[in-house]
């Protein structure tokens, strides 16, 4: 049994949350802009969605704590899906 204090990580998690709300206001109001084009649009609401994909499976899943073999396993995914993305932008604006 290990001795040392578990470290309450709540007001990590607040802040992360607080930080998630504000990306998703932000995310309401990037469509109702005028004067950007819809490519701007869909890469900005792109690279926040990433954004906050990432920030859930850092500290949500604690992938901070893991090792960096098992963190670059996990980025494999995320950089599938952040291709996949792309291309389908790619394929709409053509």
């Amino acid at each position: 049994m290990s001795t040392d204090a578990h470290q309450s990580h709540t007001k990590e998690y607040l802040i992360i949350f607080a930080i998630l709300a504000f990306l998703t206001v932000v995310e309401l109001f990037i469509p109702a802009v005028e004067g950007l084009s819809k490519l701007a649009k869909g890469s900005a609401l792109t690279i926040i969605a990433v954004g906050k994909a990432f920030l859930v499976g850092y500290y949500y899943m604690h992938l901070k704590d893991e090792k960096p073999w098992l963190r670059f396993i996990a980025c494999i995914p995320i950089s599938a899906a952040v291709y996949a993305i792309v291309l389908m932008l790619e394929s709409v604006y053509r």
